[in-house]
């Protein structure tokens, strides 16, 4: 009678030893398809504009630069607004930014270059503690309920928007629409994958 070889302990353990690292390849693999795809519907997501008549434009703050001039990417940002006062869609425009390492005030570097571009100052807010998305979602909120505004046209680049216009909604703010500005760099590819984490991360924020 033929008798079936039997696996010694060591071929045993280098068996499970494989199956646990091929199911943690395969599993990493997973999360990996399923981040890349999570990404992918957070960028389309802010590259789809919902534009609406809106009681105030909030335009996000951004980097400085030293010259103390608004980047392109943030000079994008504001000329979105303006285009969108000039047609008539929002009558006030709210910055908000914080302190940059640059040294400068962003809000305050937001309006100068808005009133530069022919906007009124007296249609011109600001929030000089917009020091992270969340913290502008909050100020806005406060401003909105002093100003009796409903209704809130966020203005960012394409993958900020889904997470701007999450917090918006936390903090109170039902009807939010939203513009990306039109820049776009090769380093868009790693923002859009860091937003991802920073979109989940305030799915678990609480309101203030």
């Amino acid at each position: 009678m033929d008798h079936q070889p039997k696996m010694n302990k060591g071929g045993q353990n280098a068996f499970g030893a494989r199956r646990v690292v091929r199911m943690v390849f395969i599993g990493l693999a997973l999360l990996s398809i399923g981040y890349v795809l999570a990404t992918a519907v957070l960028v389309i997501a802010g590259l789809t504009d919902s534009v609406s008549q809106s009681d105030v434009a909030l335009v996000l703050g951004s980097k400085v630069e030293l010259n103390g001039r608004p980047s392109a990417r943030l000079a994008a940002r504001l000329d979105c607004a303006v285009e969108l006062y000039d047609t008539g869609k929002v009558p006030m425009i709210l910055v908000s930014g914080g302190l940059g390492k640059e040294g400068y005030d962003e809000a305050m570097v937001m309006k100068e270059y808005l009133v530069s571009k022919g906007i009124p100052n007296e249609r011109i807010l600001t929030d000089s503690r917009g020091f992270n998305t969340f913290a502008s979602a909050r100020n806005t909120a406060q401003i909105a309920r002093e100003k009796k505004y409903t209704i809130v046209l966020v203005i960012s680049q394409y993958f900020h928007i889904p997470r701007c216009k999450m917090a918006l909604h936390k903090c109170g703010i039902k009807s939010v629409y939203s513009v990306h500005a039109r820049f776009f760099e090769l380093r868009d590819i790693y923002s859009s994958f860091r937003e991802t984490a920073g979109y989940v991360s305030y799915t678990f924020r609480r309101a203030p």
